[in-house]
């Protein structure tokens, strides 16, 4: 910022501008017609009979959107003269497919435009004005008096001017002070003020030598353009969550937008859910590597494949390329992830318990061109969401509208994000983008193991040089991909290891592809943690993910395990589907108890609030709490599950997909494991019965499921007292022998 201008009434700026602001006033009244020639008559007809209502100047607008979409578009036609097929106030129709194209990226060309309601805008001018502007200079400025202000370096003489006094031209140069009535302005040492010619103050900001941003940055840039880069992902984000119309994007916030470089490296992702951290790099870079060239301005591209950086099939990525001006390759790429309710398979919610193959998970992109040459692929996609119904017992998707208005919303919130890229015009950055190297203070090598429910091993030695900052995560011995859907896609595991790592290293970094430029992982493939392209995954991206995070904090002692789960509830019916995570027990670490009813590592959705959830399905809540006493013993105590119980109104299928149900999450260093989970179903007789970590059944009016989440594990003897609060950690000496991890290196190298 070079300029700063300030106007002359700034103290009172707000009364001021309401004082002689215009009067505005609009008359609206319902309508649903189609926005056509045979109905432009009736339209002029209304607009007509609105503008009567006002005696000062008019402006039309119509409330517009394309039929069966639910975002529409307050539009005004004044800049798009009329046609003989247009409304005599202007070209609505222009207007509107302009702006969507603006505002969402794509139109709809087939789509007849409906017209929601019609309005006009009354303006009454105030007449009122701000007096005349000052006279220009006749002499130097005077100095009312001099006094002492404190800068950097100290104490310095300051002039002080008074503004009624000061004229057009003069110049002052600071440090110095300008005051009237009502306001104070100060200007700094080395910057100058000016008066113009209406009154106002313009400083030119004192201004060092110019610097040229290349790809050397020094670490002021790099946290500029990280947090800049930080934004557009955010902003993409809030974009999302206001365009979609599902409970899981709007309510749950189940999605996750991200930017990134030419080569499909990560440049920024938003803090949305920690299991899309690394998956989206890689399903970026499958669509570099399998279109090659075949990318174009305005095309827009959809995939959820495991075997292209997929995570799980609900989860559909929507990813945009974008160009400069005569350029013919893309040099970022902006995608949204979303979480869709349902998207066909053999259970409602397309989350199934039991699922064998993938496609009985629902519906499959590879590389699909969701918009193409800026126009949406409405018929194409449909066909594909309901492709799985053509597979026996299966169904294709459940609510097709949901599916396609999120769609809809994920490209808008890539528009949004190729806007601000371009706001941002940088070009050769992103390779400047690193990370700290630096591994003091962790052990040589060290390993850990955990199991799932089925009692499927996940095993991990770390091997780390210090010298050259680098490391070796290495999975080898981990078990073969389970015929289920316990298998997580590779882009899950380098999730789950880019999350820790940024827990580990207790520092500020920026979260793109640098954090794994010094790493290097060994995944076996055909294992649970890299599985056949065939394979099923459901369960892999919101369990396995968790229970691969366990095993690589405990490798290090970081904390205690977690519930080292999501419990996944789904229910749903020929009309209706819901999809929903409960959070529980937090592990303990070295210097703190964990945290109660929250979310844990992987996943960071909310939980639908009671009020929509029983309004929008047919379910009562009848009982939300912290389970007591769940969280494992401790010098620190690991955190409480929770309990949540549904009543259910009509007939529906539910589905669990739950962990920790057979293994209780670990404790370290004497810290006693949280408590197990649990999934109850009471049927109206009163009949009681467990239904396992993963099931479906068909549940009916009055029956009640109880969901009992599991606690986190302690940490530390729990005869041992806690420190007070604010006391530094205190790590062991030495591990515990016989805890789920161990070091193979003295005590030195911790």
């Amino acid at each position: 910022m070079d300029t700063v201008h300030i106007h002359r009434h700034s103290g009172l700026l707000s009364a001021l501008g309401l004082a002689l602001a215009d009067v505005v006033h609009e008359a609206q009244e319902p309508c649903s017609l189609p926005y056509a020639p045979e109905t432009f008559v009736q339209l002029d007809q209304r607009l007509s009979r609105l503008e009567e209502q006002s005696q000062i100047s008019t402006e039309s607008f119509l409330h517009l959107r394309y039929q069966g979409t639910d975002c529409a578009l307050m539009v005004s036609a004044h800049q798009h003269p009329a046609t003989a097929r247009s409304p005599r106030a202007g070209d609505f129709g222009a207007a509107f497919v302009e702006r969507y194209m603006r505002e969402f990226g794509f139109v709809i060309p087939e789509r007849p435009v409906m017209v929601d309601d019609v309005r006009v805008r009354g303006t009454g001018r105030s007449g009122l004005r701000l007096e005349d502007a000052p006279k220009a200079q006749t002499g130097p400025p005077r100095v009312d008096k001099m006094t002492q202000c404190y800068f950097e370096g100290g104490y310095q003489e300051t002039p002080v001017y008074l503004l009624g006094e000061l004229g057009y031209g003069h110049k002052l140069q600071g440090p110095c002070l300008i005051i009237d009535s009502n306001s104070t302005i100060l200007v700094e040492p080395g910057c100058q003020a000016e008066v113009t010619e209406t009154g106002d103050i313009r400083v030119s900001v004192g201004a060092e030598a110019p610097s040229t941003v290349g790809a050397q940055l020094d670490p002021i840039h790099l946290s500029i353009f990280s947090h800049r880069f930080m934004s557009i992902a955010e902003q993409m984000g809030r974009i999302l969550q206001r365009t979609a119309i599902s409970t899981n994007i709007k309510e749950r916030l189940d999605f996750s937008c991200a930017l990134f470089g030419p080569d499909g490296g990560l440049v920024s992702n938003a803090p949305h859910i920690p299991v899309h951290l690394g998956a989206m790099q890689e399903t970026v870079q499958f669509q570099i590597q399998h279109l090659g060239a075949d990318l174009h301005p305005g095309d827009v591209l959809l995939s959820n494949h495991p075997s292209a950086g997929g995570s799980h099939l609900p989860d559909l990525t929507v990813i945009t390329p974008v160009f400069w001006p005569g350029q013919t390759r893309p040099v970022f790429y902006v995608a949204s992830r979303g979480h869709h309710a349902d998207i066909g398979g053999i259970t409602p919610g397309s989350m199934p318990p039991h699922s064998t193959t993938l496609q009985q998970e629902g519906a499959v992109f590879l590389s699909f061109k969701l918009v193409q040459g800026g126009v949406f692929q409405e018929e194409a996609v449909t066909e594909a969401l309901r492709a799985p119904g053509k597979i026996t017992g299966c169904s294709g998707t459940r609510n097709l509208h949901d599916n396609l208005s999120d769609l809809r919303a994920q490209v808008a919130a890539n528009q949004k994000g190729i806007q601000l890229v371009g706001e941002l015009a940088v070009r050769d950055m992103l390779r400047a983008f690193g990370t700290s190297r630096q591994a003091r203070g962790l052990p040589l090598e060290v390993s850990a193991e955990d199991h799932m429910d089925d009692g499927s091993p996940i095993r991990l030695r770390v091997q780390i040089n210090l010298s050259q900052g680098s490391a070796v995560f290495d999975f080898s011995g981990t078990g073969p991909e389970v015929f289920g859907n316990l298998n997580a896609p590779r882009a899950i595991t380098l999730s789950a290891l880019i999350y820790c790592l940024r827990c580990l290293v207790g520092r500020d970094i920026p979260l793109n592809q640098g954090c794994l430029a010094p790493v290097r992982v060994v995944i076996p493939r055909g294992s649970i943690l890299d599985p056949s392209a065939e394979a099923a995954v459901v369960g892999g991206n919101v369990l396995t993910s968790q229970r691969v995070v366990d095993v690589i904090l405990a490798a290090f002692g970081a904390c205690a395990a977690s519930q080292g789960c999501m419990n996944n509830v789904t229910l749903g019916n020929a009309h209706m589907g819901y999809y929903e995570t409960v959070a529980g027990g937090a592990g303990a670490g070295p210097g703190w108890h964990g945290r109660s009813g929250v979310h844990s590592h992987m996943t960071n959705t909310r939980i639908t609030d009671p009020e929509i959830l029983e309004s929008r399905y047919p379910v009562i809540l009848r009982r939300f709490e912290l389970r007591l006493g769940s969280g494992g013993r401790g010098r620190f105590r690991g955190g409480d599950g929770v309990i949540r119980e549904l009543l259910f109104r009509e007939e529906a299928l539910l589905s669990v997909l739950t962990e920790r149900r057979a293994f209780r999450p670990y404790g370290l260093h004497g810290g006693e494991p949280g408590a197990r989970g649990l999934n109850l179903l009471t049927r109206k007789d009163g009949r009681t019965v467990n239904l396992g970590g993963k099931t479906s059944v068909l549940v009916y009016p009055g029956d009640v499921f109880c969901l009992h989440t599991p606690g986190g594990g302690g940490y530390g003897d729990p005869e041992e007292p806690a420190p007070p609060p604010g006391s530094p950690p205190q790590l062991p000496a030495f591990p515990e022998r016989g805890s789920v991890y161990e070091y193979r290196r003295a005590q030195e190298a911790v």
